[in-house]
């Protein structure tokens, strides 16, 4: 990696966490996110930041950014836009929805209808969006990043597994320190800072910064260790259902984008051990799961094996 780029990851890292104060490993998650061209999952409280995240990724990346409040009327037409007839040109013209941006914010994914759900499965795995036989391409790059509160059930319909397998990251943004929470009720004492922050690349750089990521080496030995890694969810018996291929695969980018994050061209085993946890414990069913619990179980467990598996010499 040249000294260039570099500097323009730095600088993003800083625009972003200037606003999302102590939060700097979130949005280090985020920017690997965006890096490996995959989607984020915030499972927190509401009132962390998490919109004010999504707003700074943006805006730092002169995208267009979007946020979706899902609730249980939210139609798939709300997300994806619809066909509206104009009488005087005798045609349907397409109206794209809040799908159409660069950074989308779908909040409280786990309150709209499984349907609605669904809308975005497209979107989120092929960039696109089909309404009524026609594709329509989404702006790239596309980032989506989800929220659901895992203190209220009622009134939910939990994600199911295919959906969650989209999201390369399940994260939380925390309560701040007490320090870094001063310090935001000062800053905001004028108005909401992201509001004027300057972006520090254009979404073409950022185009530029995923393809380079693809090209980051993974030895053998850290190749195999992965494999172990995924393997060991398997095989152990307190987990009914382990790790897909997919994965894998995800595992594999997410690495890559923390390789390249560090300024480094090859993977280490230190960038699988720091993304096991957020990237394949939502992506196991353990003995006896009860949808939407048990979290802190599954990550312990994770962690657990990520102690126990061998790492290359």
């Amino acid at each position: 990696m040249d000294s260039e780029t570099f500097r323009l990851l730095q600088a993003l890292r800083d625009n972003i966490n200037g606003v999302l104060l102590g939060k700097q490993s979130v949005v280090e998650m985020c920017l690997i996110a965006l890096l490996a061209g995959e989607h984020l999952l915030l499972e927190d409280v509401p009132g962390v930041g998490k919109t004010l995240l999504g707003k700074a990724i943006a805006r730092s990346i002169a995208g267009v950014f979007r946020r979706i409040q899902f609730t249980p009327d939210l139609l798939p037409s709300d997300i994806t836009g619809s066909n509206l007839y104009h009488a005087d040109r005798r045609e349907f013209v397409f109206y794209p929805g809040p799908i159409f941006a660069n950074v989308v914010l779908a909040d409280e994914i786990n309150r709209a209808t499984p349907r609605t759900q669904s809308a975005l499965l497209e979107a989120m795995n092929e960039a696109q969006v089909t309404v009524e036989g026609k594709t329509y391409p989404l702006p790239r790059p596309f980032l989506v990043i989800a929220t659901q509160n895992p203190l209220e059930f009622e009134g939910t319909y939990p994600l199911p597994e295919s959906q969650m397998d989209r999201f390369l990251l399940r994260i939380s943004v925390g309560y701040p320190t007490r320090d870094f929470e001063r310090e935001l009720l000062e800053q905001h004492r004028n108005g909401e800072p992201v509001d004027s922050l300057e972006p520090v690349l254009t979404t073409e750089q950022v185009l530029a910064l995923q393809a380079a990521v693809r090209e980051v080496r993974m030895e053998r030995s850290v190749l195999e260790y992965l494999l172990d890694l995924v393997e060991a969810t398997r095989k152990c018996p307190e987990i009914r259902v382990g790790a897909s291929v997919r994965a894998s695969l995800v595992l594999y980018r997410a690495a890559q984008a923390r390789a390249y994050l560090e300024g480094r061209d090859f993977v280490v085993p230190d960038d699988i051990q720091a993304l096991a946890v957020p990237v394949l414990a939502h992506r196991v069913i353990t003995q006896g799961y009860l949808h939407g619990g048990q979290r802190d179980a599954v990550e312990a467990l994770i962690r657990r094996l990520v102690e126990d598996t061998p790492v290359p010499a």
